[in-house]
């Protein structure tokens, strides 16, 4: 498939041309040229009409199969675009749509790839409709007025279908979320830009290899994996990519998916630390907006800064001080930012930030513990071990120890016939620390 593309740019759209290439080739498009203008948006073709008779004779001369516009079109302009050119037209988020249903396999992506889909037709649809009463005779891919009214009927009944199924997955996520938090499971979501890192940082952490490439949005599908940080258990998410400007519909197609972020212990979001800074702020900035969306930016946040090794140290201090410098400025609850290769293996920075974020979260609290029986106390340590952190342990007729545990597993201490009470500095470090 070959395909033109077309980049407008102004005050309000900074596009980035090696993106928009990056997501036609994802795509499998052959990018034959590329047009750009610098101007606002013409409100009936998007670009301006001189651009307009340029892109005539490139349409002409290369006879793409596709022109497709990093902008984002109206209904109206797509129809007045495709009636100049003669070809199909598509924009930034048709594209990105494509890319989303070559990649999609479980049923669960392949479902919210599809309602994408059909609420992006709807605008369409609702425009061809118009243009009939006007005598226009557009018509939807070559249908009539009753044919194309039938088909929007269909896209809504297929769109509450969709809806009604992604709301069992969600339920059935749920369930299972609640078992692993009663189990004792720390919940991380991996978030960030396309092709940041994040399947690779899984891999990594949990010792997997899950299909991990350099091209974007290589993971539709949630992938959850286990792995044990100084023994305790946690389940780390990989989720969809974000992309500047993510717009509510795909957001809201992708909900189920996306809800493992906000339903999280503990985000971490990622970064390519070895693109230029202005490219690392957009992507900062725009994964920031989608979580705002997602109303997910009040969680404990790890910002990591992948990709280190194809870099200098004195480089990957300069941008984790210019990201300290965003997220003060906007204040944003970020525990710490690490920088790591997930390539190499190497997230030591990653770790000690995991233990000092998971140790504070809510479902902790510090509590003694008072075991009467000697023959019980190995096992009371694992335990204590693989659910929290020993802080001090004394030992005589009843051994006592002072430790930070996860309130959800009390439950199984006291079945091993121990004695438990809070003690007053719940969920502070500063106990941990000086006992260090």
């Amino acid at each position: 498939m070959r395909a033109i593309g077309v980049i407008r740019k102004s005050r309000r759209e900074r596009i980035s041309r090696e993106e928009f290439e990056e997501l036609l080739r994802s795509a499998g498009y052959e990018v034959v040229a590329i047009l750009e203008q610098n101007r606002e948006e013409h409100p009936k073709y998007n670009i301006g009409k001189g651009k307009l008779e340029e892109l005539r004779e490139l349409v002409r001369e290369l006879e793409p199969d596709k022109v497709v516009f990093a902008n984002k079109l109206t209904p109206s302009q797509a129809y007045n675009l495709w009636k100049e050119l003669r070809v199909e037209i598509i924009d930034k988020w048709q594209l990105v749509l494509e890319i989303f249903e070559r990649r999609a396999h479980s049923k669960e992506a392949k479902l919210q790839v599809e309602l994408a889909s059909l609420q992006y037709e709807v605008p369409l649809v609702k425009e061809a409709i118009r243009r009939i009463k006007l005598g226009d005779r557009a018509g939807f891919k070559g249908m009539g007025e009753y044919q194309t009214r039938q088909y929007l009927k269909h896209i809504r009944y297929r769109m509450g279908r969709i809806r009604k199924e992604l709301e069992k997955v969600k339920a059935d996520r749920a369930v299972k979320r609640k078992r692993r938090e009663e189990v004792g499971f720390i919940l991380l979501a991996l978030a960030g830009y396309t092709n940041a890192g994040k399947s690779t940082l899984l891999n990594t952490l949990a010792g997997e290899e899950i299909e991990a490439r350099n091209q974007m949005f290589t993971t539709l599908d949630t992938t959850t994996r286990r792995f044990k940080l100084s023994g305790k258990r946690v389940l780390v998410t990989d989720t969809v990519g974000f992309i500047d400007g993510l717009p509510p519909f795909i957001v809201e197609a992708f909900h189920s998916t996306l809800e493992e972020i906000v339903k999280a212990d503990v985000i971490l979001l990622v970064l390519d630390v070895s693109e230029p800074w202005p490219e690392i702020r957009r992507k900062f900035l725009a994964s920031l907006s989608v979580l705002r969306e997602l109303k997910a930016l009040g969680k404990p946040m790890i910002v990591v800064l992948n990709k280190r090794d194809l870099t200098s140290e004195e480089d990957v201090r300069d941008k984790a001080e210019r990201i300290g410098g965003i997220i003060e400025e906007r204040g944003i609850n970020v525990s710490r930012v690490v920088a790591i290769s997930a390539k190499l293996g190497q997230l030591e920075e990653l770790y000690d930030a995991l233990e000092e974020v998971i140790l504070a979260l809510p479902k902790y609290g510090a509590f003694e513990i008072t075991v009467s029986e000697p023959g019980k106390v190995p096992q009371v340590m694992a335990l204590i071990n693989a659910i929290g952190e020993v802080l001090s342990v004394e030992y005589g007729k009843e051994t006592r120890i002072e430790a930070y545990i996860q309130t959800g597993m009390i439950k199984e201490l006291t079945r091993l016939g121990v004695g438990i009470k809070r003690l007053n500095q719940p969920n502070q470090r500063e106990g941990l620390e000086y006992d260090q």
